[in-house]
């Protein structure tokens, strides 16, 4: 008789350590996403060097982010902070002649005090410029949650939905489906009279097209993304507004949008993988009392399509460590994917946030006849070692500073920043995130396959010897 699988969440809370990059590391992406941007980092010299270092240097295009370093003098009060923000952003407005300035406040002006909020609405009047104060500092659990902070901070920046006259939120109707897909006299695609529906999380510009397609198909409109590419496209928020986040280390964010801007929030799983990005689509669809279009066929066909990939990954083994906060959508598409996760690390676990994540994960898993997995929240790394000697699992995947170790002890390891840093959401990149995972899994089974020659060295020549099952352990050289 075969043991009953559990079908419940087990939740457990660990006192480790935060082993993350620093959350000013977000400047990075979104930089580049938010294209008449310019980031502004105060601190030390230290966190100056993680810029230099993490983002890289680029010599043939400056990117539109700089370090204001504090020197003793600052942090002693006896120089004139305000001042010298200003002669820094006057330069800067200058220079680059920058749409809006955004402050990343760091540890080091948390412990002083620095009172970055009251100097910016003065600084702001004085040059002209919008500046706004983002604390991304290392006081969060992960390295994600600055672009967290800073989206919180731009939301309040968002103007006011205004309904046309004689109709509100709650006189929107919807309107009959039309047959798919129906053309205006301008090649537009008709869309469901439903309410403003804002997408917020930062996407490449090539990821947020995919999405509003795939919205589109289900006659959706997406009103706007928060961020958008110019400061001055920033969505409309208010009451009557529809928000729904692409990342699961938004919760700051959609606190905001909920309590601040008086949106309604979707509270969908995320769109990783061909399972996750159509519970993402039929969640809003729901919502809004659209009946969903070929949605089931459109997954099917990724699944087909990614036949090889899962022929390989199928009864592997991974163990998350915890990093990123996007642990809990990649463990659910890859136990989709026939693999077995063995422990889901995570530094914060926003139980509202993930709600519909969390439901997915259990379904998927009792749609795949395995337990559920459990999640460790804020795991001790030492403990999480002790669990993968015993489970010996075929992958784990960690921050750079367990990589080479746990590589040294015959796991096989991937990078979790890689998957931030990747184009992992929506239908057409799930092909991307089995790349990733796939690749140590290749490199693995190759090093074995190599274990089993050797190189035997012969009058200054190589040659390749198999050792051979017979008894007297002879070597045969071609």
């Amino acid at each position: 008789m075969s043991a009953k699988i559990d079908e419940t969440i087990t939740f457990e809370c660990e006192t480790g350590n935060y082993h993350t990059f620093c959350p000013i590391s977000c400047v990075s992406w979104l930089y580049q996403k938010i294209e008449d941007s310019f980031f502004l980092v105060v601190g030390t010299k230290t966190c100056g060097y993680f810029l230099q270092n993490a983002l890289g240097v680029m010599i043939f295009a400056e990117p539109r982010y700089a370090m204001a370093e504090l020197e003793e003098g600052d942090i002693s009060a006896h120089l004139n902070d305000y001042e010298e923000l200003k002669t820094l952003c006057i330069r800067i407005r200058k220079d680059r002649d920058p749409s809006v300035i955004i402050w990343i406040g760091t540890c080091t002006t948390e412990i002083i005090k620095m009172d970055l909020e009251g100097m910016a609405p003065k600084l702001e009047y004085e040059i002209g410029v919008p500046i706004l104060v983002a604390r991304a500092n290392g006081l969060d659990y992960a390295f994600t949650q600055g672009e967290d902070t800073v989206l919180a901070v731009m939301a309040h920046r968002c103007p006011e939905q205004e309904f046309p006259i004689g109709e509100s939120k709650e006189t929107i109707k919807k309107t009959k489906l039309f047959p798919f897909p129906l053309l205006k006299e301008n090649n537009l695609v008709e869309y469901v009279n439903h309410p403003p529906l804002v997408i917020f999380g930062s996407l490449p510009s090539i990821l947020v097209s995919q999405l509003d397609t795939e919205l589109r198909r289900q006659f959706i409109k997406v009103s706007g993304w928060l961020p958008a590419q110019k400061y001055a496209d920033l969505p409309s928020l208010g009451d009557g507004v529809y928000v729904c986040g692409v990342n699961p280390f938004l919760s700051r964010t959609a606190t905001t949008l909920i309590r601040r801007k008086k949106c309604e929030l979707i509270v969908a799983p995320f769109p990783i993988g061909p399972d996750g990005t159509r519970a993402w689509i039929e969640k809003i669809c729901y919502v809004f009392g659209i009946e969903t279009q070929s949605l089931e066929e459109r997954e099917e066909r990724i699944w087909e399509s990614l036949k090889d990939y899962l022929d390989l990954v199928r009864g592997k083994s991974v163990f998350f460590m915890g990093d990123n906060l996007l642990e809990i959508s990649l463990a659910r598409f890859l136990i989709r994917c026939g693999m077995i996760v063995y422990e889901i690390g995570i530094p914060y676990m926003d139980k509202r946030y993930q709600a519909a994540e969390l439901a997915l994960l259990q379904d998927t898993c009792i749609r795949m006849c395995i337990p559920i997995p459990r999640i460790v929240e804020k795991p001790d790394n030492s403990n999480q070692i002790r669990r993968m000697r015993e489970l010996q699992p075929d992958l784990a995947i960690t921050g750079m500073a367990h990589a080479n170790p746990l590589g040294a002890r015959g796991i096989g390891t991937k990078w979790s920043v890689e998957f931030t840093f990747a184009q992992i959401h929506g239908f057409a990149n799930a092909r991307d995130v089995l790349e990733l995972i796939t690749r140590p899994l290749r490199r693995n089974e190759n090093l074995d396959n190599l274990d089993r020659t050797t190189l035997v060295r012969k009058n200054n020549e190589f040659y390749t010897s198999i050792p051979t099952p017979r008894e007297d352990n002879r070597e045969y050289m071609y």
